[in-house]
């Protein structure tokens, strides 16, 4: 016996035995980071700076209501002139393997590259990857102490995290659900946006159980459009109402108890401006109608207040602006223990964001619903899907999103179609 032991050892290694030595060697060896790269992509690329698309209602204007509805108008964020902009970050270790994430950059993402250039890869450079839990802290420590919690500094750092997810899942050979703790189902169903009657008809027809419209009028003007769209669904699926923080509480109320004489609204989301943390209690106390909030919230803390305010009955929180995987993770965690469902917030973004988002979503008990944007259109780059930038896409279908089974998010980019869109 023993010397067809030592016969053996000398017979080469097969190909397949030597790729498994190599994997083994992995385990025990540090995955460094070498490179961390910031990359803002657009569609379309841009004729000018990123600064000069840049666009805001003018100073002075209002809300054009009646009375004393007719205020400032504070709601309306900054806008980019039919661009849509975001950023990605692309993470380089030692052996090879590389991340891919994404941060939440729709206006002037040369902030967030900065960011990401200046401040985090110079404390990432040379840790090992696999830390994603310490990482994240050290990140989020660098100005903590200076007042940072939110914005820029929280989407910067989303885009590391999702990066070192994905290499994670790589390293380790296996979706990042299953480091979530595995999968509760395949996918997670998807809502799509539609303002009208036909729109509505037409996207339950097509297999879609609920879709969302925008409404920041009074109580009695423009309703009828919300009556009809609601109408048109009837009892095949649910409107979702998105206000944009538009109302006062007086105001939301109103709105919302029309909302449930409806019967089929399934959410009334950002009433009130995000700020207004105090009143989301009062509203959620007064209404029927689900109240959604949390897409302008960024941390943890801020949920954890607006929990102990009993504040929301269903949560959105946006893995791209929400710190990344990891802090929306404990968001949902949390949302759980108060008996509060979630919803991906999934706005203008590449495949990173939305592939992030899913896997957030199959690994999570209460996640009930993800925001679709326009799936069913396969040649929409700069939209939530981009699958057209990928060498195999995340599969949808109309009110379904399903998870990628590959290791990490499961996205290869096909480099050729993302440099077509990559500015400078």
């Amino acid at each position: 016996m023993g010397g067809l032991l030592a016969a053996s050892s000398l017979i080469p290694l097969s190909k397949m035995g030597a790729q498994q030595v190599e994997k083994s060697k992995r385990g025990t060896s540090p995955l460094l980071i070498t490179k961390v790269e910031p990359i803002i992509v657009s569609t379309p690329t841009p004729e000018v700076s990123i600064g000069e698309l840049t666009e805001m209602v003018p100073i002075g204007e209002t809300t054009g209501r009646a009375g004393i509805g007719d205020r400032l108008n504070h709601s309306f964020p900054a806008r980019t002139q039919g661009h849509r902009m975001t950023m990605l970050v692309k993470i380089t270790t030692n052996q090879g393997i590389i991340g891919w994430g994404e941060a939440h950059a729709m206006v002037a993402p040369t902030i967030h590259a900065q960011m990401v250039k200046d401040l985090f890869a110079p404390v990432l450079i040379g840790e090992d990857a696999r830390n994603i839990g310490p990482l994240w802290d050290k990140m989020y420590s660098t100005q903590r102490m200076r007042g940072y919690a939110t914005g820029v500094y929280t989407e910067s750092i989303a885009g590391v995290d999702i990066a070192l997810w994905d290499i994670l899942g790589k390293f380790s050979g296996v979706p990042v659900y299953q480091l979530l703790g595995g999968k509760y189902r395949d996918g997670i169903p998807t809502y799509t946006s539609g303002g009208t009657a036909e729109a509505a008809h037409e996207s339950i027809e097509k297999g879609f159980t609920a879709l969302k419209m925008g409404f920041n009028k009074s109580s009695s003007d423009g309703f009828e459009k919300i009556a009809a769209v609601s109408e048109a669904v009837g009892d095949r699926g649910q409107v979702m109402i998105d206000s944009l923080g538009a109302f006062k509480l007086h105001e939301a109320i109103k709105v919302g108890r029309r909302l449930d004489e409806l019967g089929n609204i399934g959410w009334f989301e950002d009433a009130l401006l995000p700020e207004d943390t105090m009143n989301y209690g009062v509203l959620a106390e007064a209404l029927d109608t689900a109240v959604c909030v949390g897409e302008t919230y960024s941390n943890r803390f801020q949920f954890r207040d607006l929990f102990l305010n009993q504040g929301a009955d269903v949560v959105n929180p946006d893995v791209g602006r929400a710190a990344g995987i990891t802090e929306c993770k404990r968001i949902a965690d949390m949302a759980e223990t108060f008996g509060v469902l979630w919803s991906p917030h999934v706005s203008i973004g590449m495949p990173p964001y939305v592939a992030a988002s899913i896997h957030l979503a199959v690994a999570t008990p209460n996640a009930v619903i993800m925001e679709g944007g326009n799936i069913h259109d396969a040649t929409d780059i700069g939209g939530s899907r981009g699958n057209v930038l990928l060498e195999e896409p995340i599969r949808f279908e109309p009110g379904y999103a399903y998870v990628p089974e590959k290791p990490g998010l499961g996205i290869e980019f096909n480099e050729k179609e993302l440099g077509k869109i990559i500015v400078g």
